[in-house]
C-alpha cells in the first residue's frame, strides 16, 4: 500500500472503520497550532453573552433558583439545536436558491451591521415576549441564537470548516450556560454600567466584524466576474 493511502483502524463495537492519516494529521495540526478556534472570536462577539445577560435577568428576576435554572437548560438547549439544524439545513437551501458564498457574506453582513448599529444607538429599546415559553421564546431564540449568530454560522463554515464551527460553537453555548448561571453574581460584579459597557463593545466589534465580510464578500464576487470574462 502506497503512503499516500495509510489509514488508521478504529475500532467500535467490534466494527473496524479505516480513518485516513490524512485526516488525522490536519486535525492534529489545527489542535497544534490553535486553528480550530480561530472562529471562536467572532461567535463570541455574536453570542454576547454579558451584552444579553440585563435582559435575562429582567425575564427571570421573579423566579426560583430551581426554575432559573430549568430556563437556563431548555434556553442553551434551544440555541445548540437551532444552530445545528441551521447548519445541516443553510447549505441545502443556498443550492436550492441558488446562492453563493459570496451572496449571503455580503447579504449577512449588511444584516449584521444593521443589528450592530441598532444595539449602539437604541440599547434600551423594549420588548415584548410571551411568558410560556421563557426558554424556548426569547431567550433561546432570538436572545441566544439570533440572526447575528446564524448568518455567521454560515458565513465561516466555508472558511474554518464543519469542526472548527461546532467546536466554537459548543465552548460559546458553554460560556453563555456559564453566564446565565452565575448572572446574580456578574451583575452584582460588573454593575448596570459595566454590563452596558460590555454590550457596546462587543456591538462595535460585530460591525467591524460585518464590514470585513462585506469587504471579502465583494472582493469575490469581483473575482468571480473576471474569471469568467476569460
Amino acid at each position: 500500500m502506497g503512503k499516500g493511502h495509510r489509514n488508521v483502524l478504529v475500532s467500535f463495537r467490534s466494527f473496524l472503520y479505516p480513518i485516513p492519516m490524512g485526516l488525522l494529521n490536519s486535525i492534529w495540526k489545527e489542535l497544534i497550532s490553535l486553528e480550530i478556534f480561530l472562529p471562536f472570536i467572532p461567535l463570541f462577539v455574536a453570542f454576547d453573552a454579558l451584552g444579553i445577560l440585563p435582559i435575562f435577568v429582567s425575564l427571570t428576576s421573579e423566579m426560583e433558583p430551581s426554575e432559573r435554572r430549568r430556563v437556563i437548560r431548555q434556553s442553551t438547549l434551544t440555541a445548540f439545536l437551532v444552530s445545528i439544524g441551521f447548519l445541516a439545513a443553510g447549505r441545502w437551501v443556498f443550492n436550492l436558491l441558488g446562492i453563493s458564498v459570496s451572496d449571503f457574506k455580503i447579504a449577512g453582513g449588511i444584516l449584521l451591521f444593521i443589528i450592530a448599529i441598532v444595539d449602539l444607538i437604541f440599547p434600551d429599546r423594549t420588548r415584548t415576549f410571551p411568558k410560556e415559553t421563557l426558554g424556548v421564546v426569547p431567550i433561546g431564540i432570538p436572545l441566544i441564537t439570533g440572526p447575528a449568530v446564524l448568518t455567521l454560522l454560515l458565513m465561516i463554515v466555508p472558511t474554518y470548516g464543519y469542526a472548527a464551527t461546532m467546536v466554537c460553537l459548543v465552548f460559546n453555548l458553554l460560556i453563555v450556560w456559564l453566564v446565565f448561571s452565575q448572572s446574580q453574581w456578574i451583575i452584582q460584579l460588573l454593575k448596570e454600567g459595566g454590563t452596558k459597557g460590555v454590550a457596546k463593545v462587543s456591538s462595535l466589534l460585530l460591525a467591524a466584524f460585518a464590514m470585513m465580510m462585506i469587504r471579502v464578500g465583494i472582493k469575490e464576487w469581483m473575482n468571480m466576474f473576471s474569471q469568467s470574462q476569460f
